[in-house]
């Protein structure tokens, strides 16, 4: 496991939703499961969609598929958003 991030490998199948929180300007870039949900906290300021593909690099990373294959569902301009695992 990468320090700051939580190992979210059995979300990893084909048609899972992943609902995620999004903290964006934060200290540094984590992945945190606490109390059922996921915490995702970027650097990167949320302008232009940067936040958002920091965002989805980083889940990736964590559930351990490509990047192109989380695509983003609901939540372009919120901090909660929902993405897909793609097959």
């Amino acid at each position: 496991m990468i320090a700051g991030m939580t190992d979210l490998s059995h979300l990893s199948m084909p048609g899972t939703e992943i609902a995620v929180r999004v903290t964006p300007r934060a200290g540094r870039n984590a992945v945190v499961a606490e109390d059922g949900a996921i915490r995702v906290y970027v650097t990167t300021v949320p302008e232009d969609g940067k936040a958002n593909a920091a965002v989805q690099k980083l889940l990736a990373k964590a559930v351990g598929v490509a990047r192109t294959r989380l695509v983003l569902v609901r939540g372009a301009t919120a901090r909660d958003k929902l993405f897909r695992v793609e097959g």
